[in-house]
């Protein structure tokens, strides 16, 4: 038996902090020199056992084919090594915790993770594990999502309060483990328990694998870009407000970008947040839209965005002068610095599709030219150049750009489908039987509700969702969630006011491994039509159509892009509208889909979907780790 003393590669540098671009291959020179003596040693080992002339010269031909074998497997082995010694296992501690946060003259204790608002940016590559200890010293239940990551027949590290696990207690823990698997782009993590996620959020960034290009122009530098809301008070109190009145909740003071609202609003201009950039050089901004309740219109005056990738999962490049993002969202864009050196604000705004109040500030940074001139006068820098927006309900704008968007080429859509669902989302009331009372102010003294085909949904609260389903515990939910409406009316016309209340219940829809599903979301005009950003957990899915109006089974298929449509994790319906998703339920578990607007999750515009175990291991949901918190 041969010992083979192959060098180790160094930790320190393995591990070293590395910029956002590409890294090449690694050569291994070193490792490939050892293994090639080696092969050539032994080799000439095995010619010398020849005993004639004649027959040596007949080896010597045989032993240059082995050796040259020996030499393709050899590279061969090193090649499947090196692709497996890329991955690394990234470990992290997030301590939830309150710590003070002044904002518009005023200091809130805010809870943060670390100390930070916005969180920790999380960097790692396609492949790569991370394990992170989440560790709550808040005085509130928390659990923490990891938004967009597909978490493969592993629900248990998906994070939703109540659906995939039982909540952080205050002074308890819980290790989250997750593997990144054939993803790469800008994804975030965020709080999914109550209103926490307000302040409790960061960004998660996908770079390639080790020696794999950007799929498009490899940018100089790479900027997060966060897009928040801001409340002058404790959001979690906001909340509780409107628990008890059963009225809408405050709106937000305040917009930020990464945690700052910017010059516009007061004691803030000393902290907007500046991005010096060097004439020429083009950068990618990873934009985020972590705000709780509102979507938003973003630009960069005088600079055009490419728009390379949309919820980790790229897209046909294409110009644009603004780009509109809902909650729960990401876009990433390439900026090119062509203008004029000087002082360029970025800004967001709302875009409001309801009727119904909204926060119409803007908050703003400001893009900076390293070469760019001071003011003579005073040593500072000119007045930023303001980007325009579109109008705050400007839905044709916002319609334009969404459908703008296409995958860079043919994918595999879901042609043949085996379950064809039909989602109304939208608003509902609440009929009270004392009107009025503090308890019902709602619209004519009611209190507001929300709802999927007329199921609005209702946490449990002995256990999560996903315990309860693999403990067999009954009584927790119901399977028995509508694949349609249980009534047909006019969607968005005049409905009736008695559709207006929709049921309480704890519904799942049941999947079975690997089946093709269509869902149509179809908007309402109950109480406001208006855009309801959609997300999925645990599943990307194909958007292959929209359109205003109500859906026509008959005729708007055959408008689908069935070609290069694009994929998301989080999608909105046009207001008064419908928007249409395929996907193939590839992942077992049990997995949340709702509406990414918290004031509406929280009146119940949710469901999720149980899919089934396929068959073997790799089919199959894992088992829980053994620190899962128990209810």
């Amino acid at each position: 038996m041969v010992r083979l003393n192959c060098p180790k590669i160094s930790k320190e540098k393995e591990r070293k902090k590395e910029s956002s671009m590409s890294r090449p291959f690694p050569l291994y020179p070193t490792s490939i020199n050892r293994w090639s003596s080696w092969a050539i040693s032994n080799t000439f080992k095995i010619s010398y056992t020849t005993k004639a002339k004649k027959a040596m010269e007949t080896h010597n031909l045989t032993v240059k084919q082995l050796y040259c074998c020996l030499l393709l497997g050899i590279f061969v082995i090193i090649s499947f090594q090196a692709s497996f010694s890329e991955a690394e296992t990234h470990y992290h501690e997030f301590v939830i915790q309150a710590k003070p946060v002044r904002r518009l003259c005023r200091t809130h204790n805010t809870i943060t993770v670390n100390g930070l608002f916005p969180g920790p940016t999380l960097e790692v590559r396609d492949g790569d594990s991370l394990v992170i200890k989440a560790i709550n010293n808040a005085r509130y239940n928390v659990t923490l999502h990891w938004h967009g990551v597909r978490q493969l027949r592993n629900p248990w590290a998906d994070g939703p309060d109540r659906v995939t696990q039982c909540p952080i207690r205050p002074g308890r823990s819980y290790t989250y483990r997750f593997t990144i698997e054939n993803q790469e782009g800008t994804l975030w993590w965020h709080a999914h328990s109550s209103w926490l996620r307000a302040t409790v959020y960061g960004a998660l960034i996908i770079h390639p694998k080790l020696g794999s290009p950007y799929s498009f122009p490899m940018p100089r530098r790479e900027i997060p870009i966060l897009l928040g809301e801001w409340w002058d008070r404790n959001p979690m109190d906001v909340l509780r407000l409107a628990d008890f009145t059963g009225a809408a909740p405050n709106v937000s003071d305040a917009y930020t970008i990464n945690g700052q609202p910017g010059d516009l609003y007061r004691c803030s201009k000393q902290e907007t947040v500046r991005f010096p950039v060097d004439p020429g050089e083009t950068i990618l901004l990873r934009v985020i839209n972590s705000g709780l309740n509102q979507e938003f219109f973003f630009a960069v005056a005088n600079h055009i965005l490419t728009v390379v990738s949309v919820d980790a999962d790229f897209t046909k490049p294409f110009a644009t002068s603004f780009i509109m993002i809902a909650p729960g969202q990401t876009t990433d864009v390439l900026l090119t610095a062509d203008q004029t050196p000087g002082h360029y604000y970025m800004a967001a705004h709302a875009y409001n599709s309801a009727n119904a109040p909204f926060d119409n500030t803007t908050t703003t940074a400001i893009l900076e030219y390293k070469s760019a001139p001071c003011n003579a006068n005073k040593g500072r820098s000119s007045t930023p150049i303001f980007p325009q927006l579109p109008g705050f309900n400007d839905t044709n704008s916002a319609i334009a750009f969404t459908s703008s968007l296409r995958s860079p080429s043919k994918v595999n859509v879901p042609l043949q489908i085996d379950e064809n669902l039909f989602f109304t989302v939208g608003l509902g009331l609440i009929n009270c039987t004392n009107p009025n009372s503090p308890r019902c102010q709602g619209p004519n003294g009611t209190r507001f509700a929300a709802s999927i085909n007329n199921v609005s949904f209702v946490l449990p609260t002995r256990n999560s969702l996903m315990q309860a389903y693999y403990q067999g515990q009954p009584g927790v939910f119901t399977t028995d969630f509508p694949p349609v409406p249980p009534v047909k009316f006019d969607y968005t016309g005049n409905v009736s006011r008695g559709l207006w209340q929709p049921v309480k219940a704890t519904k799942l829809y049941k999947l079975k491994f690997g089946a093709k599903v269509q869902i149509v979301f179809q908007d309402t005009s109950i109480v406001t039509v208006e855009n309801h950003p959609m997300h999925l957990h645990g599943h990307h899915f194909a958007v292959v159509g929209s359109g205003f109006g109500n859906f026509n089974p008959q005729t708007d298929p055959a408008k689908f892009n069935l070609i290069d449509p694009p994929y998301r994790n989080t999608i909105g319906n046009p207001p008064g509208g419908w928007v249409a998703i395929r996907l193939v339920a590839d992942n077992p578990g049990i997995w949340l889909l709702h509406c990414h607007l918290d004031s509406h999750l929280n009146w119940g515009l949710a469901m999720a979907f149980l899919v089934e175990n396929g068959v073997g291991e790799l089919q199959s949901v894992q088992p829980p780790p053994l620190d899962l918190p128990q209810c």
